[in-house]
């Protein structure tokens, strides 16, 4: 039997600011990746790359995307110089190809949901990264079977990252509540921890949730916890959280972590 050596985690990544902070956030992922074994290669789904259609980038030096505005010129300046992996990005492609996967070779590269974090888990940026795309014509149940599919390469010393937030609605930002959420951001985040820790089968019910359209009138941000939750129910391996809470009112920054 093949040894597992890698594992999965969903981010709640917030503002892209975390990239050159160090908070309660940014400790905990450190802390985390510190705990886990040293993935050979990092396949990311970040709620920034959602496009109509499934994509890998397949080209051996993709570029750091800033994929945002109005921040700081220095967060501009950051630079992610990771390699990609063209030769995993074709497998992946390979075994996605009944969601009709397509390599980019091209036009993507790293964005900010994907750097903001390894930037954190990994700074030294040597490990092989490859992006995967959200599609968002795609139901929620097709983006845990695109998780499931996914599942095989953590047997292969590879880690799957998942980018996002619980709860991400901008519109309701309040400013004055940096390191707290509204009390219907905290319900609908433990809501979700129930269903991902006791039965990750089931996390595509929670669009019928009352609050969902609330936290997420737009769903991108949430839908890469439902690779990480297809990833934890076609393995049988639970997940459990770490970095509970929320930030500004109306994000969630809860992650988890695939256990054994």
């Amino acid at each position: 039997m093949t040894r597992r050596s890698s594992t999965a985690l969903f981010i709640g990544h917030g503002s892209p600011m975390n990239t050159l902070e160090m908070n309660q956030y940014t400790t905990a992922w450190r802390e985390m990746s510190a705990s886990l074994p040293k993935p050979r290669a990092i396949v990311a789904i970040s709620a920034h790359w959602y496009i109509e259609g499934t994509a890998v980038t397949a080209m051996t030096n993709p570029r750091t995307i800033y994929d945002f505005w109005g921040f700081p010129d220095e967060l501009f300046q950051f630079e992610y110089p990771t390699p990609g992996d063209p030769k995993l990005a074709q497998d992946i492609v390979e075994r996605l190809s009944d969601f009709k996967a397509i390599a980019d070779d091209a036009v993507w590269g790293l964005d900010h949901g994907t750097w903001s974090v390894l930037a954190h888990l990994y700074p030294d940026a040597t490990i092989p990264v490859v992006q995967v795309s959200i599609d968002a014509r795609a139901p929620f149940d097709t983006h845990m079977k695109i998780g499931a599919s996914l599942a095989p390469l953590l047997d292969d010393g590879v880690m799957v990252v998942g980018s996002g937030n619980v709860v991400h609605n901008l519109s309701l930002i309040d400013w004055s509540q940096p390191t707290s959420g509204f009390d219907w951001a905290h319900q609908f985040d433990d809501d979700v921890r129930k269903i991902v820790i006791s039965s990750p089968a089931d996390l595509p019910l929670v669009q019928q949730h009352d609050l969902f359209k609330r936290v997420a009138p737009t769903p991108e941000h949430f839908l890469p916890l439902l690779y990480i939750a297809g990833i934890s129910s076609a393995t049988g391996r639970p997940l459990s959280s770490f970095a509970e809470g929320c930030a500004y009112g109306s994000l969630s920054m809860t992650s988890y972590v695939l256990r054994d």
